[in-house]
C-alpha cells in the first residue's frame, strides 16, 4: 500500500505522461492546486467534491519556498513531501506533482487538463489557468468551502493552547 501511494507522487514530466494516458483512455483529468500546509476537513470535501468532476484528479502543491513566499516566513508547518504524502494517501486523489512558482500556470500549461477546480475565495475570473483550459475547451470550477475549516484556524487553535 505505502508503494502504492508514493507512487502517485510525480515529477512533472510524469505527470505529463500520466495526464497524456489518461486522456488517451478517454478519462478526464481534473486538476487543482493549493499549499495543503495542515491537511483538514475542508481540503478532504473539496478534493472530493473535485474528484466527482472527473475521472481523475491530479492535485499540484506549492513548494515550501513558494509557501514561505505566499504565506510568511512562519509557514510552511509540513514539508512538502510529507503534504505530497498526505494528499496521495487519500482515495479521491490519482497523483501529487509540486511546482515552485507563485503561480500554477506553467504547470497547467504543460499538463493540459481537462477541467480546472479551486475553493469558493476563487471568482471563476481570478482562476489562474482558466482561460488557457476554457479556450482548449476545457471547464473551470470555483467550489464552495467547507465554513469554520482553514489552516490559518488550525494554526490559531494551536497557538491559544500554549
Amino acid at each position: 500500500m505505502w508503494q502504492q501511494i508514493k507512487a502517485k507522487i510525480m515529477d512533472w514530466q510524469a505527470a505529463r505522461t500520466q495526464v497524456e494516458a489518461w486522456q488517451k483512455s478517454g478519462e478526464k483529468v481534473v486538476f487543482t492546486n493549493g499549499c495543503y500546509d495542515i491537511l483538514h476537513v475542508g481540503h478532504a470535501q473539496l478534493l472530493a467534491n473535485a474528484r466527482v468532476l472527473g475521472d481523475r484528479l491530479l492535485v499540484a502543491v506549492n513548494t515550501d519556498a513558494s509557501v514561505r513566499r505566499l504565506k510568511g516566513s512562519e509557514r510552511p508547518i509540513n514539508e512538502v513531501e510529507s503534504r505530497q504524502i498526505l494528499l496521495a494517501s487519500l482515495q479521491s486523489v490519482d497523483a501529487v506533482v509540486s511546482f515552485e512558482e507563485d503561480t500554477p500556470l506553467k504547470l497547467i500549461l504543460h499538463l493540459q487538463p481537462d477541467c480546472l477546480v479551486k475553493g469558493g475565495d476563487w471568482a471563476l475570473d481570478q482562476i489562474v489557468g482558466a482561460k488557457e483550459v476554457r479556450s482548449s475547451g476545457g471547464e473551470v470550477y470555483s467550489l464552495p468551502f467547507l465554513e469554520g475549516y482553514s489552516t490559518t484556524d488550525v494554526i490559531e487553535k494551536i497557538k491559544n493552547l500554549a
